[in-house]
């Protein structure tokens, strides 16, 4: 792995040159641009808001910030694994002519969507002062989130990319794990929920508490929202200061699943061009 890692180094202009070429050819003749991917979120949140803020009437004031803080490195998430599933086949002329580490395509794949996250977080934080909300000092904390965030996502984006060369209802299961895992995220609700709950004993609510940050996804969800939004009291729900002892595990996971993905990846990359 050492030698792959130290041959992938060298040909470091190559990702850059990817990740250039993924973001130019994205909105290549769109006026908008890097906009339209705001779009979806944007229309999404509102959507939720009126929903729930409106329709059920649930009480957590400023509840579009929250959505919206949320959805963002969800849609980081979701984007970089639909995007890794098609980062090797749509190269794949080019890698059975031409040397160079197969999983530079997955990385600049990653990558692109980092960019993207973090030029939407920028958007966010001037939505933040038109609903003149005040972004919490956490916010200098937020690039270890970020950096967890990544590793979580590289990882699986390696294991995702090197089964959709050779099984193709890859990129079928990920839409819908995704579409299920989203309710597994604090997305539409805060996870402090489940310790107000009156559905749940109270005897059990912080073990289920615990368990739930057991989802790497879920703990790094909660930590940006911790990091940039005020806490909050309403609709019979205070707001939990964050634990970074849920965020350094959950870094921790998101390492060694970003190594064992890495290793997965290597062990098949020289096959592809093997692929029926």
């Amino acid at each position: 792995m050492l030698g792959d890692l130290k041959e992938l180094w060298n040909y470091r202009d190559l990702v850059k040159s990817l990740v250039v070429r993924d973001l130019t050819v994205r909105y290549k003749n769109s006026v908008l641009g890097f906009f339209w991917s705001l779009a979806n979120p944007l229309v999404q949140v509102a959507t939720i808001t009126i929903i729930f803020k409106y329709v059920l009437a649930i009480g957590i004031p400023n509840y579009s910030a929250y959505v919206l803080c949320a959805f963002l490195p969800w849609m980081f998430f979701q984007l970089s694994l639909s995007d890794a599933g098609e980062s090797v086949l749509r190269q794949y002329d080019l890698l059975r002519k031409v040397y160079f580490p197969r999983e530079a395509l997955t990385i600049a794949s990653v990558i692109a969507n980092l960019i993207h996250l973090a030029l939407a977080l920028g958007v966010f934080f001037i939505y933040l002062l038109a609903l003149g909300v005040a972004v919490e000092p956490g916010w200098l904390l937020l690039p270890v989130c970020v950096l967890f965030n990544f590793f979580l996502v590289l990882g699986l984006a390696f294991f995702v990319s090197a089964l959709s060369v050779f099984y193709e209802d890859m990129r079928y299961l990920v839409n819908v794990a995704t579409n299920l895992f989203f309710y597994c995220c604090p997305i539409i609700y805060v996870s402090e929920q489940i310790l107000f709950s009156s559905k749940i004993p109270a005897g059990l609510r912080e073990r289920i508490w615990e368990v739930y940050h057991w989802n790497p996804m879920a703990t790094f969800i909660e930590g940006y929202r911790q990091l940039l939004l005020p806490r909050f009291t309403g609709a019979g729900i205070t707001d939990v200061p964050l634990d970074w002892r849920h965020i350094a595990l959950a870094g921790v996971v998101s390492f060694v699943l970003m190594v064992a993905g890495y290793a997965f990846f290597n062990s098949r990359k020289w096959r592809f061009a093997e692929r029926s």
